[in-house]
């Protein structure tokens, strides 16, 4: 609990409380490197309880901040996201946005948690005012581990089973199952789902499978590619499906880079797009707005997402329970209607 009296805690009094000198508050409070991360957990975590004014001692921007977020890209398969990525670009730019209306600085931290002990670090090694991760990976049950302790942040992402934590994130499911029924009912019989092992990948799958059923259409397992959230490895996917000699005139890619990558195979290929083969894509990234052709998708609203995660941050006591936003199909040329 909060020291009531916060206005007159010192660094001598954070100092006695951590049993450490003056000196190492103080150099603690500035992050300088000669303290080890415990020590500097141990004293950010005191003056947080007793109300200790330390964001002080931050570096300030030019017209100083009412508050400060982290961005942290947890590891998925072993692997970082990639910052370069165009959707997490575009949801960056929205966070940033939100985070400028509210007065608060955000910074994009260079870690990638791979467990329990990365995230714990990650949401408590900072001076910030709460984290921000975007995508849960297969963290889902250490995320929960997380929720019980004072760290705070939220998670940008799917809403899973048992969860304990609190996400911003898509319908996944009504989106691919959204896309997919718009596909049967332009009178597509053979489509391809493309996607990867992502859960939001796995609930639009989900969503293409109760699309087919819906239908008449028999879910076929050969037409359900694992893919990566990137261009090359749905070239490589669409390419090897081609070679095979399958059969399919659509597909639902669970990402516009995934769907933008389809098209440039089948278009090496002699394929035309939408004529042989109907494309809808997840995101309504801007590539999908200036592609030829312009690619249907499904929408995220990356703006309201951007103001709820930041929100969730912020807002002490705001609302904090998980959140799932709606998804709109954007018809574009790139399925015929």
């Amino acid at each position: 609990m909060a020291n009531d009296n916060s206005n007159n805690i010192t660094l001598e009094d954070l100092a006695a409380l951590a049993g450490v000198s003056v000196s190492t508050v103080s150099r603690a409070l500035n992050d300088h490197h000669s303290i080890s991360t415990k020590t500097k957990q141990k004293i950010w975590a005191l003056a947080k309880e007793q109300g200790y004014a330390f964001r002080r001692y931050m570096p300030a921007g030019p017209l100083g901040a009412a508050g400060a977020i982290a961005i942290v890209l947890p590891r998925t398969h072993g692997r970082p996201l990639p910052l370069a990525h165009p959707f997490f670009l575009e949801l960056l730019a929205n966070i940033g946005e939100a985070a400028r209306d509210r007065g608060c600085d955000f910074t994009v931290s260079h870690t990638a948690p791979a467990n329990y002990d990365d995230l714990y670090l990650a949401a408590t090694a900072n001076r910030a005012d709460g984290v921000i991760f975007l995508g849960q990976g297969d963290l889902h049950e250490a995320f929960n581990q997380l929720a019980a302790t004072d760290a705070r942040f939220v998670v940008w992402g799917a809403q899973l089973p048992g969860q304990k934590y609190c996400s911003i994130g898509s319908d996944n499911f009504l989106g691919g199952r959204r896309a997919t029924l718009h596909l049967a009912r332009l009178g597509r019989k053979r489509i391809v789902f493309l996607g990867e092992t992502h859960p939001e990948a796995a609930q639009r799958r989900e969503g293409y499978l109760d699309a087919l059923r819906e239908s008449g259409l028999e879910p076929e397992p050969s037409l359900v590619l694992p893919v990566d959230f990137e261009l090359e490895s749905a070239d490589a996917a669409v390419s090897r499906l081609l070679r095979r000699g399958a059969t399919f005139d659509a597909i639902f890619a669970s990402s516009d880079l995934i769907a933008l990558g389809a098209i440039r195979a089948l278009q090496r290929a002699g394929l035309k797009v939408p004529q042989d083969v109907a494309i809808v894509g997840y995101d309504d990234m801007m590539l999908s707005r200036l592609s030829t052709p312009a690619l249907s998708t499904i929408k995220q609203d990356t703006s309201k997402a951007g103001r709820l995660l930041v929100s969730r941050i912020l807002d002490e006591n705001g609302d904090h329970r998980p959140e799932t936003l709606p998804t709109d199909l954007i018809v574009r040329e790139s399925c015929g209607a």
